[in-house]
């Protein structure tokens, strides 16, 4: 039996740890920067207080455009020991879409990073072109991690401030992925990240000797869960800032990762790949994160057996995990679905045009609710009122089906459909079949314009390392395989895709290729077996 929870506010509970502990290796960048957990809770009391000193108050949104960093996860704590709620922004964002998150937040505050180290971006200097970028009403000042340091209130005032937050108050306002449409702000309280942490610590089994990597950017809703996590297990929190797959098979070894929080095969694949990593001595590693197609997460636990391997489904509006693998589930069951929902949080599905509960193993709308939920959409009332019922169910618009003992397994969005010459097509049985060909490394099926049949598949692949491939080939692998509506009529080879956080860019590939098709005067795909 799960234990109870004792909920808390995010800074209640890195005080109850420095207490117990306050020696424990808390924090660990690539950059070579270790906190302690009495240091981080002594670094977010000093930043609170400058965060005072500057005018910041209950309520207050505060932006933070900051590399992966200690300076970060302090930050986080600091603005919600001052009753405000902190904006992680994905610093890899261009100068429009930073004023947007700022101007959309209503951030009063929007803090950077100061010079960087040479190569790095210049976070400070995309902070002020965003807001040159135009208006930012409620923008108070913009202001670095040094000019930060040159503000005190005092700890006196950070105590009286910090005791009116309530478990329930939100603490961070995390922009969506935006995989399928614009990023929207969802809200999530505290109560919501200490009981999602502390139920990521039960079902991983978490303790002080564990020592968790994980490459998931902190301005992602899954890195800041992750955090909190270890902050609660009082395991070390390992990070290497910015990710490189070259780097990491040795920093996994020299930091001694007993779990890796991969997430994604685009982060995990590249690592195993590496020609060093056979060498590296990762026998610590007892527990491995990482969604994907079955077929590609048996290659992946293959290559680290003595691993538990097990996958999720999770989203920013449940905090991050709604389910997770249990590590005494069945190999099968822990390759093949996302596991059973996490301590509190239930689910149903449901038909998506009937409303009505579907049996099991049955594909339909995934809905959820529990504590873990989000409190909704800032300032989009619309888009709140469309996700969350009068029940509080969460509508997410994920297709899933959940097996008799209640594991979800996640199949596709209901926007993520094409609708070819009227038939329904999910995107990811295409990618699930075209990953079946030895040369496909990543693959992500999207909406092409048409005049024939309204719209047809249109394949983006990048070629699995070392590996050669014509779009004749990829095309030819489908045709007889699969329906003949099912089959890509375009096939496009990528080295890089577009990301927001850790999830490849749809609504860009959609676009990508529809312009394409505008600007050469293509109405109509070829027919199956031609030229792609």
């Amino acid at each position: 039996m799960t234990p109870r929870t004792r909920v808390t506010t995010l800074f209640e509970l890195v005080d109850e740890s420095a207490t117990v502990d306050p020696e424990a290796e808390a924090l660990v960048f690539a950059d070579g920067e270790r906190l302690t957990v009495g240091a981080l809770a002594d670094r977010s009391v000093r930043h609170a207080a400058a965060l005072l000193a500057l005018g910041v108050s209950a309520g207050d949104r505060v932006a933070l455009l900051l590399p992966a960093s200690a300076d970060l996860v302090a930050l986080l704590l600091a603005v919600t020991r001052v009753g405000a709620v902190a904006v992680p922004v994905n610093a890899r964002y261009r100068p429009a879409e930073v004023r947007h998150v700022v101007a959309h937040s209503g951030a009063a505050l929007l803090i950077s990073a100061p010079a960087p180290a040479p190569g790095a971006p210049d976070l400070a200097d995309l902070a002020r072109s965003a807001v040159d970028e135009g208006p930012t009403p409620e923008l108070r000042a913009l202001v670095t991690l040094d000019q930060l340091g040159e503000h005190d209130a005092g700890p006196g005032a950070v105590a009286d401030t910090q005791a009116g937050t309530r478990v329930r108050d939100p603490a961070v306002l995390v922009y969506t992925s935006g995989t399928t449409a614009a990023p929207k702000g969802a809200l999530l309280s505290h109560e919501a990240l200490v009981r999602l942490a502390a139920g990521i610590a039960d079902r991983m089994a978490l303790t002080p000797a564990d020592r968790i990597w994980t490459a998931i950017p902190l301005f992602h809703g899954g890195g800041i869960t992750f955090a909190f996590a270890a902050l609660t297990a009082r395991a070390a929190f390992v990070h290497p800032g910015h990710f490189d797959p070259t780097t990491t098979p040795a920093l996994l070894e020299a930091e001694r990762i007993t779990v890796a929080l991969a997430a994604f095969e685009t982060i995990w694949l590249p690592v195993l790949d590496r020609p060093d990593r056979p060498s590296r001595d990762w026998s610590r590693l007892r527990l491995v994160m990482a969604v994907g197609v079955p077929e590609r997460l048996r290659t992946m636990a293959d290559r680290v057996p003595q691993a538990v391997h097990v996958s999720c489904v999770a989203m920013t509006e449940s905090s991050a995990f709604l389910a997770l693998g249990r590590l005494d589930d069945p190999l099968e069951a822990r390759l093949t679905t996302g596991g059973h929902p996490m301590p509190g949080m239930r689910c149903r599905v449901i038909d998506p045009e009937t409303g009505a509960d579907l049996p099991p193993g049955t594909p339909g709308e995934l809905l959820f609710r529990g504590p873990t939920a989000f409190d909704g959409y800032f300032r989009d009332p619309e888009a709140t009122a469309a996700t969350i019922d009068a029940q509080g169910w969460v509508h997410t618009g994920d297709v899933v089906t959940v097996d008799a003992d209640g594991r979800v397994t996640f199949r596709s969005r209901l926007k993520d459909m094409l609708k070819v010459g009227g038939e329904n097509v999910s995107a990811a049985e295409i990618e699930d079949h075209l990953l079946g060909h030895p040369a496909v490394g990543v693959v992500a099926v999207v909406a092409a314009p048409d005049a024939r049949y309204v719209e047809v598949p249109a394949a983006f692949v990048q070629l699995a390392p070392g590996a050669s491939a014509t779009a004749e080939e990829l095309i030819a692998h489908c045709v007889g395989q699969v329906a003949s509506f099912r089959v890509p009529r375009y096939v496009r080879f990528v080295t890089e895709w577009p990301m927001s956080g850790t999830k490849i860019r749809k609504v860009e590939l959609r676009a990508r290729i529809a312009d394409e098709l505008a600007a050469a005067g293509i109405t109509e795909a070829p027919r199956v077996g031609s030229r792609a």
